[in-house]
């Protein structure tokens, strides 16, 4: 529910800013800041002469509704933080076990400036890795296509549940997303978008001015380095050499040039890779089974936390009060046991049920939040779906497990009867089975991309129905009926008192 907080400037100005529970101190600060006309990154929020967190959500925060914070000088002297950086694969397989670097930073660090740091190797790992500058050319299919145009592949930020991926949120320093002290986990991903390579970097140099300044000094004294000399030729990159380019076969397992530098032959090593892909274009098919795959979300935070509803759809109405009335009644009511012979009727039942299913879809998700769907019909057993997953996975010998949700109950790799999808299981709709990996594979096969790349070309994007808007007020005629007054009896008055016979004498005649 939707409430408000009142914050307090140093000249004693106050003012109220609406609050939901997932928004961030942060936000409120900001908000705060320009009502009163002051800049956000010189002031923090204090409740009760303690400093908050800005770092946390409303509803984590422990605020009550109507609080009042005041707003404090924040101090010029920035402080350290200790930040994690989690890279995706492949680069993760740079950094064992984790795939993730700690470096301490501190407070007034941008973003921008932050990638910079871990990506050019001064966080004791040593390795040059290519964040900021990426490119991936033209394809369809997983196969080159176009006139060989670099793209823009930005890099994603997930904290918490934050997503990060343009140019004004990378201009923020840490300090001014709350984290002021502590320890902060930032998950790194790319999306490639509809810039060229060479239109973005030139808005890079717009916006990061000081930034691009210190990359050009630092590539200029090492610019003997195999590494460096990769990062900045993406600058001037011509449309005719782009194919060359070991990582624009497949954007699915694209990596930095850098990567390549460090492998013996990167030119060498991807043609085997585009040879087995080819092979691989016919095998999810194979049995004629029709599948469709579905890419990994580009953001975090789940869809249904991206929509704005209204307070007033969460407001109760006399329809809620009167469902909770009828259920507070049913539950007290009391029930017999169902007979032997209601219980064989409620068995047949459900096995007619189950018999007349002809069809159903079955998505499995995948540890990188790919998913695939198959058909299934009433014959098809657990190891007809295990055998599907097996045809798309690139590392198809080790073992794994499919649980429907939420785990308890494991689909065997079995094709007796009793492992029917639709009579064993009794699955009768549309199901999402989770994957799961055996305790005895390494993790470093469990960070390595999980599809083929013939598969992983394929996906396409989840399209999430559009929900019309609920109107508050037409939720339908109301169920209530009102209860009759009861009517009077003959000889009563009008309350409803019969008056006896010997009472009816005693207003008589004299």
């Amino acid at each position: 529910m939707a409430t408000n907080v009142k914050v307090v400037g140093t000249d004693l100005k106050q003012v109220t800013i609406k609050v939901n529970p997932g928004t961030y101190l942060t936000d409120v600060l900001e908000q705060a800041c320009e009502k009163l006309k002051v800049p956000s990154s010189k002031y923090l929020l204090k409740h009760k002469q303690k400093q908050l967190d800005l770092s946390n959500t409303w509803r984590t925060s422990g605020l009550v509704p109507g609080a009042k914070l005041e707003l404090v000088v924040r101090s010029n002297t920035p402080t350290a933080i200790n930040v994690a950086l989690q890279f995706p694969p492949p680069e993760s397989n740079l950094f064992p076990p984790s795939g993730r670097v700690t470096e301490k930073l501190p407070s007034d660090f941008t973003l921008w400036k932050l990638l910079r740091q871990f990506e050019s190797g001064k966080s004791g790992q040593g390795k040059n890795l290519n964040i900021t500058g990426r490119g991936v050319a033209q394809t369809s299919n997983g196969t080159a296509a176009g006139s060989g145009q670099l793209y823009y592949e930005t890099p994603v930020l997930t904290i918490e549940n934050r997503t990060l991926s343009t140019f004004a949120d990378f201009q923020k320093t840490l300090s001014q997303l709350g984290y002021n002290s502590g320890s902060v986990l930032i998950r790194l991903s790319f999306r490639r978008t509809d810039v060229t390579l060479v239109d973005a970097m030139a808005e890079m140099s717009r916006h990061f001015k000081a930034e691009e300044e210190d990359r050009k000094a630092e590539e200029s004294n090492v610019g003997s380095t195999t590494n460096n000399e990769t990062i900045s030729s993406l600058d001037a990159i011509p449309p005719n050499d782009a194919p060359s380019i070991p990582s624009v076969d497949n954007p699915e397992t694209e990596t930095p040039p850098s990567v390549h530098e460090n492998n013996t032959g990167p030119s060498t090593a991807q043609e085997p890779t585009t040879d087995a892909d080819a092979m691989d274009v016919d095998v999810p098919s194979a049995d004629h089974r029709p599948v469709t795959i579905f890419s990994a979300p580009t953001s975090g935070t789940p869809v249904a936390a991206l929509r704005t509803d209204s307070d007033d759809a969460f407001a109760p109405r006399i329809e809620h009060a009167q469902a909770h009335q009828r259920l507070l009644k049913t539950a007290g009511e009391n029930k017999r046991l169902l007979s032997d012979q209601e219980l064989e009727a409620k068995a047949a039942a459900e096995a007619a049920r189950v018999s007349a299913v002809k069809s159903i879809r079955i998505k499995v998700r995948f540890p990188d939040n790919f998913s695939a769907e198959w058909p299934f019909g009433p014959d098809d057993t657990g190891a007809a779906l295990y055998a599907e997953v097996r045809k798309i996975m690139a590392n198809d010998t080790a073992p794994f497990k499919l649980a429907l949700p939420p785990g308890k109950v494991v689909i065997k790799d079995d094709s007796s009867p009793a492992s029917k999808l639709i009579g064993g299981y009794r699955l009768s709709s549309n199901t999402l089975v989770n994957f799961m990996w055996d305790e005895r594979v390494p993790i470093e096969v469990r960070g390595q991309p999980f599809l083929k790349g013939s598969a992983a070309g394929q996906a396409q994007q989840v399209v999430v129905p559009e929900e019309p808007p609920d109107v508050v007020g037409e939720a339908g005629p109301s169920s209530y009926v009102p209860t009759p007054a009861p009517k009077p009896s003959s000889g009563g008055d009008s309350s409803g008192f019969k008056k006896p016979k010997w009472l009816k004498g005693l207003g008589g005649k004299k």
